[in-house]
């Protein structure tokens, strides 16, 4: 299962700087996940201030 980031992301940069994949793209006004890159090991979903991180 990959995730997703939802509408509610500010754009904070936390999940960023936390994947150990590399599969969180920077974006305004959020930023996305590359599903192909994504281990699934939910280390974004975790840190999300703002619980935008979905499993889909």
């Amino acid at each position: 299962m990959a995730y997703k980031i939802t509408e509610t992301c500010d754009a904070c940069g936390t999940c960023f700087e936390t994947c150990p994949s590399e599969a969180i793209i920077k974006g305004e006004p959020r930023y996305s996940i590359e599903a192909d890159k994504c281990i699934d090991c939910a280390a974004c979903e975790a840190v999300c201030p703002t619980k935008s991180i979905v499993q889909v």
